[in-house]
């Protein structure tokens, strides 16, 4: 896969065949795929290839047909710095009319967000395995995600305040549906840090781990699970969680009893049923 970020969806690699990164570390365990954050010596800091291939990586995850959960993790001390300040070099087009130079801006501010709503669009679910450091930009990656975990010494803050700006990648219309408002805001308002402990006591994060050898046996484990059960049961289920969200509990349930009446495969129903009554792990098909 090129790291150039101009490899196109239908060209992911397939088969089982790992993609390669310049930013990005891809390892297989079974049905569980691990994709790190993989500049350490930037404190993972995201730069403008680690965009691209975030959007490159999840879409591979997609589509890989082994792959049935994802973890998102970092590699170094810290999990994610925010921004690489090479993301702030000016870049586009080169125009003396305002409206051009922002019509530019806002183009590739798009392009950012679809970078990270790859994660949340992939269909298998994606737990984040968050150490140390995630502030800004690492915040709207860990947004994008299923379920987040965190070691004891992780703190997240939303930055981007206290260099003068709005963030503009998803923290802001993400977070508040996973805390409280009001604390949304006030992270977003202040850029402080939040321990882990007070995210976890909030819902941001699902459980706080001693190390970080800790937190990735744990949330392996935890992927493992989620990829023994009917692939098809769970992307349904991640589905309709994201429709939820954003639609109401009539429109909800009526997506539901359509996607059943199409997708819910009596083949996984019969093994499963099978694996229980004979008190052993059902095979399913990816």
């Amino acid at each position: 896969m090129s790291a150039t970020g101009n490899t196109q969806k239908n060209e992911q690699p397939v088969d089982g065949m790992l993609p390669e990164f310049e930013t990005l570390a891809v390892s297989m365990d079974e049905h569980v795929a691990t994709i790190a954050l993989n500049r350490p010596d930037k404190a993972n800091a995201m730069n403008p290839v680690m965009w691209r291939e975030l959007q490159l990586a999840f879409e591979w995850a997609d589509v890989e047909p082994k792959v049935r959960a994802v973890i998102l993790s970092g590699n170094g001390k810290h999990f994610c710095a925010g921004l690489d300040l090479d993301m702030f070099s000016p870049e586009g087009v080169q125009s003396d009319d305002p409206a051009r130079r922002a019509e530019s801006f806002r183009q590739k501010v798009l392009v950012m967000q679809d970078n990270l709503t790859a994660i949340e669009k992939c269909r298998k679910p994606v737990l984040a395995a968050i150490h140390r450091t995630c502030i800004g930009g690492g915040v709207d990656l860990t947004t994008c995600c299923d379920m987040r975990y965190a070691t004891q010494d992780a703190y997240f803050s939303v930055r981007e305040i206290d260099i003068g700006m709005t963030a503009d990648v998803g923290t802001l219309q993400r977070l508040p549906r996973l805390i409280p408002d009001g604390v949304a805001r006030e992270l977003a308002y202040t850029g402080r840090n939040m321990l882990a402990q007070e995210a976890c006591s909030l819902g941001l994060v699902n459980q706080v781990f001693d190390d970080k050898e800790a937190m990735m046996a744990a949330v392996s484990a935890i992927a493992a699970n989620i990829a023994s059960k009917s692939p098809l049961a769970v992307r349904g289920t991640k589905e309709m969680i994201l429709y939820t969200r954003d639609h109401s509990v009539r429109e909800g349930l009526n997506y539901i009893a359509t996607w059943n009446a199409g997708m819910m495969s009596a083949q996984d129903l019969q093994e499963g049923l099978t694996a229980q009554a004979e008190q052993r792990k059902a095979n399913y098909e990816n």
